[in-house]
């Protein structure tokens, strides 16, 4: 893929707040990251790592009382963070699209969904209703609904989860956005309709030239779909990198960890490796690297610098991870490359 100057998206040092009565809780640390006009990137972490904060940022969906509280978001080269509620609104759809988890959070139960495709056509395409109509059973043959000339008229209740979400998709298509926002596509979906959403999104680069944020906890998504994946631990960025690279030479040891624990179909192991601990709470994320007190390198590091300083994405092989075993100023690694992992 050969990547413009100008990327589609720009993430610069984005910081998402939530005030309390105890204080100012940070759910997304200073993250920055970029997506290209036909690229998927994908988002992948445990729960209450930040990601589908980090989409919501994008798309202008942050639910009160979250807030940007610091950085940047440049969308087609525009600043899009600091718009208005109507500015960002007519983005919203027209140039964004949003696929959620639950198709039924996204399609009102008392419309056809004939009628949701139409009026959402409506609001940001200058076509007559009837022109309307033929576009949106023209996406729904697109994104694989059967006879949709008649099922166009069904409501959401008389479609599976599957052909649901696919509804989802076709509403997020509707009016030729450069951009997806992709949030859990397929956590809810059989692993077999996981497969044809899968398939879908990939199509939607190769063919539309759509930019697709991918946010899922399932690496074997992200395996299947993405060109380059964005590994979030405590509301920061750990790696990042070509997915290829991420999955089969992890630089991060939370990556490392990640990647050990998915079993093989060849290994014979008769246990998984696992990650000791959990991630910290809000109010709870230790000094320096948030993964400090589960890393079992932090003892390779001279100066007790992982529980001091926080690290920035440093250059690790062919992907970039924050980690001071990869300081080439400092310590240098000298054994990381020895726990890479093949999955």
């Amino acid at each position: 893929m050969t990547t413009p100057s100008v990327p589609l998206l720009q993430v610069k040092n984005l910081r998402i707040e939530f005030p309390t009565r105890r204080g100012i809780l940070v759910a997304v640390d200073d993250i920055s990251f970029e997506i290209a006009a036909g690229e998927v990137l994908g988002v992948v972490g445990e729960s209450g790592a930040g990601k589908s904060l980090t989409g919501a940022a994008v798309i202008g969906l942050l639910e009160p009382p979250g807030r940007i509280a610091g950085g940047e978001i440049i969308f087609n080269g525009k600043r899009i963070d600091n718009l208005g509620f109507e500015d960002i609104r007519k983005i919203r759809g027209r140039e964004i699209g949003a696929i959620f988890q639950d198709p039924l959070t996204s399609l009102n139960p008392l419309y056809t969904i004939g009628r949701q495709l139409t009026e959402t056509i409506e609001t940001h395409l200058a076509l007559t209703h009837t022109q309307a109509r033929t576009r949106a059973i023209e996406l729904l043959e697109e994104v694989g609904i059967p006879a949709a000339a008649k099922r166009i008229d069904h409501y959401p209740h008389q479609f599976s989860g599957g052909m649901r979400q696919r509804v989802v998709i076709s509403l997020a298509l509707a009016a030729n956005p450069k951009l997806i926002i992709a949030d859990e596509p397929t956590t809810a979906l059989d692993v077999s309709i996981q497969a044809q959403i899968i398939t879908l999104l990939k199509k939607l680069g190769r063919e539309h030239g759509t930019a697709v944020m991918l946010i899922t906890h399932d690496m074997g998504v992200i395996a299947e779909t993405a060109d380059r994946v964005a590994v979030m631990y405590a509301g920061r960025i750990a790696e990042i990198g070509p997915v290829a690279e991420v999955i089969h030479h992890p630089q991060h040891p939370y990556t490392i960890g990640l990647m050990g624990a998915i079993p093989s179909v060849g290994d014979n192991h008769e246990r998984l490796s696992q990650i000791d601990g959990s991630m910290p709470r809000l109010t709870a994320i230790p000094a320096g690297c948030a993964f400090n007190p589960r890393c079992t390198r932090v003892n390779d590091v001279a100066n007790h610098r992982c529980t001091i300083e926080r690290p920035s994405l440093l250059p690790a092989g062919k992907t970039r991870a924050a980690c001071w075993l990869h300081d080439r100023l400092g310590q240098q690694s000298t054994a990381i490359n020895q726990h890479t992992v093949t999955v």
